[in-house]
């Protein structure tokens, strides 16, 4: 039942023409999508690589894997699918010596997974407490909530959520324990917070959903070591994007990629650079790109979306980087 509301679901791709404009995919090239979901941009991207080229698609979730039997059947792209978390799949992919021109992630949840009530995604269906992007992982927000100590809930909550009532509510959720669905969560949460938060601008859950979801995914350990990964499979002048949707992961994106387009790292005492360390990337992005108001205006859940992406210029390695090739 939740395949069939998957496959009815409708996706829409974000930031998807600044996407193309940044990666300026060409015919032949070999490229990886490290986050297929919905296939919005690999359909993009496969149409302007043509039959010569290659497109690796990579997901942990298994209704993604049928999104993709649709595009391979609809395009003349070689098309490879790899099911699989993006860090494990990209550094396999390197451990094999695969190169490729360009990569990219669209980072977070998509529209495809919050509108399956059964995943438990959303705050917005009543459902069992699940948020594993991956259904075969043993952890899920059920035993977040009801298994994890009060003071380490507090800390997801604060941390990944930037939740400024992060202690309140973990204390309401020890207090109702056992909780089992979604609803239940979210009455939790509205009693903790006070009652101008409850009624304020957004939902008052939704920092609390999103804390609990990246800790159940383990998400940004993820991400810092998918980065490293997917930079590495690049070749020389080979193009990285990233879209995000919130400040950690797009502060995770942009320190990245900063420091790889940083020349000089002396310390700023020096007169003069002593180091001789060259940039091996240069950015595209100056800043990120965000979506139109009018994007916004037809997928509303697009305005908090940021694209960043850089050029990589040099295959020296970095100072502390495992160097597997010159």
């Amino acid at each position: 039942m939740a395949t069939l509301t998957y496959m009815r679901a409708e996706h829409v791709p974000v930031l998807a023409a600044e996407l193309v404009d940044v990666l300026d995919p060409r015919p032949g090239q070999t490229a990886v999508d490290c986050t297929f979901g919905g296939g919005g941009h690999a359909r993009l991207i496969a149409e302007r690589l043509g039959a010569a080229g290659t497109l690796v698609c990579i997901d942990r979730d298994p209704a993604a894997e049928e999104r993709f039997e649709e595009l391979a059947a609809d395009t003349e792209c070689e098309l490879r699918f790899v099911r699989a978390d993006f860090a494990e799949a990209l550094e396999r992919l390197r451990a094999d010596g695969f190169g490729v021109d360009f990569a990219y992630m669209d980072l977070g949840i998509s529209s495809l997974q919050l509108e399956v009530a059964e995943r438990g995604f959303s705050y917005t269906y009543d459902a069992p407490l699940d948020m594993r992007m991956d259904p075969e992982r043993s952890l899920s927000a059920a035993t977040v909530v009801n298994e994890w100590p009060e003071e380490r809930i507090a800390g997801v909550i604060r941390d990944y959520g930037e939740e400024r009532h992060a202690r309140s509510i973990a204390s309401e959720i020890a207090r109702r324990r056992p909780l089992t669905t979604t609803a239940e969560l979210v009455d939790a949460v509205r009693a903790a917070v006070p009652p101008a938060y409850r009624f304020g601008r957004g939902h008052p859950a939704k920092r609390t959903f999103q804390a609990i979801r990246i800790a159940v995914n383990d998400e940004l350990d993820l991400l810092d070591r998918g980065l490293s990964a997917a930079w590495e499979l690049l070749s020389v002048g080979g193009r990285f994007a990233a879209i995000s949707f919130h400040s950690l992961e797009d502060r995770r994106v942009k320190h990245f990629l900063g420091d790889r387009a940083r020349g000089c790292v002396c310390p700023p005492e020096l007169p003069e650079c002593r180091c001789g360390h060259e940039p091996e990337a240069e950015l595209i992005t100056r800043r990120a790109l965000v979506p139109s108001p009018e994007e916004v205006e037809r997928n509303p859940r697009s305005h908090s979306a940021r694209l960043r992406g850089a050029r990589r210029l040099t295959r020296g390695s970095r100072a502390g980087d495992e160097g597997w090739g010159v």
